[in-house]
């Protein structure tokens, strides 16, 4: 079940499909019934905070770990019950985990000269594959002669060089340096694609999977909250958790007094009509760029605000301001980029008008509680 090196398109059709998976430790319940799917050429992160259940769905994918109960197939095939040397991926973990005592090349090779069917395709494939990551000058170098990220892409290589049609990515760059992530997060995409393998990474990393990802896969206690494309994700959050995971969100409990209007404190905002506008209390909230600062848009006639600048926090290309309001408890965070005439001269203590686009506004849950 070998993949050829090539440009791959994703496909509409699974590739590999997830049905119910349980896993189980003692009395822990690990994974809660997962279901997903991969497109062939998918690049697909599993993203949340630690404990989650990501890399435990990751190693029951591998075989590492036997799931309690499920269905994982691969390309049609069922391999629940595989052992993991019958299963078709290649893995990366955080560690690398290369032998201390080879080679670059005797790394790379190693998985390809126990093989009895293509070997020399593989071989020539492996050769491909250091060239790719710029490996080839290293080739007699033994891992401790190579940098963090020289070792990483190693490892890459290895894991790609019996031409897999699942490559499984455990954490891969969490070990490095923030300058060599950035670097190698983007060749490991540009690999990825180019080879078109499906793929699935584990990371706790926002700006990560949100960069690498087709499709992202956010997890909390042991099920996927939400899966969608980055920016389905960010701009679309379906819950709490992940509007408040996936980067920053201003979150408030309102009131739907209105199908198109939510009371927060005795402030009464417009938003997109949302179908569950039935007088109850929710959950809502928007993104800190979304705010609109120091002037009432001529874009949107509603939604403008006096408050009082609390704060600042200086993030290099942006600047983040704190305001307070006298109509509501909540504090209100904003992204501008630092240096906007908007801020000019304002201090800690500035009255300021703000103006929240309708549109920004997200509804995330109905609380039938009041």
């Amino acid at each position: 079940m070998a993949t050829s090196f090539g440009t791959q398109a994703i496909n509409s059709k699974p590739y590999l499909e997830v049905t119910e998976l349980r896993k189980t430790f003692s009395s822990f319940e690990a994974l809660k019934g997962i279901t997903c799917s991969v497109g062939r050429g998918e690049f697909l992160c599993l993203l949340g905070p630690s404990g989650c259940g990501k890399t435990t769905l990751l190693r029951c994918i591998a075989g590492l770990e036997r799931q309690s109960s499920g269905v994982i197939k691969q390309d049609g095939l069922d391999i629940s019950n595989l052992s993991v040397e019958h299963r078709d991926f290649g893995i990366v973990f955080q560690s690398y985990a290369l032998f201390p005592n080879l080679s670059v090349w005797d790394n790379v090779s190693y998985g390809i000269k126990s093989k009895k069917d293509n070997k020399d395709a593989d071989l020539r494939n492996a050769e491909q594959l250091l060239e790719m990551v710029r490996l080839t000058g290293h080739l007699n170098k033994y891992p401790a002669q190579l940098s963090g990220g020289e070792q990483q892409r190693v490892a890459l290589a290895r894991a790609l060089a019996t031409s897999p049609g699942l490559l499984l990515l455990d954490e891969p760059l969490s070990a490095l340096d923030a300058q060599v992530r950035l670097h190698l997060r983007r060749e490991i995409k540009e690999i990825q694609k180019r080879l078109g393998v499906t793929t699935i990474m584990v990371t706790h990393d926002q700006e990560e999977a949100m960069s690498m990802a087709d499709r992202v896969a956010v997890m909390q206690n042991g099920q996927i909250e939400q899966i969608g494309t980055p920016s389905d994700i960010y701009t679309k959050p379906n819950s709490e958790f992940v509007a408040g995971f996936i980067g920053t969100m201003n979150l408030f409990d309102g009131k739907m007094i209105d199908a198109n209007k939510i009371l927060l404190g005795d402030v009464a905002l417009e938003c997109v009509t949302d179908l569950r506008g039935n007088a109850s209390n929710i959950k809502f909230g928007f993104r800190p760029e979304k705010v609109h600062l120091n002037q009432n848009s001529k874009k949107y006639p509603t939604n403008h605000l006096k408050v009082k600048i609390k704060d600042f926090e200086l993030r290099g290309a942006t600047t983040r301001v704190f305001l307070t309001s006298t109509h509501f408890s909540d504090e209100i965070c904003v992204d501008v980029w630092t240096g906007e005439e908007c801020i000019s001269g304002l201090k800690a203590g500035s009255d300021i008008n703000i103006t929240i686009p309708p549109d920004s506004i997200v509804i995330l849950s109905d609380k039938k509680n009041d």
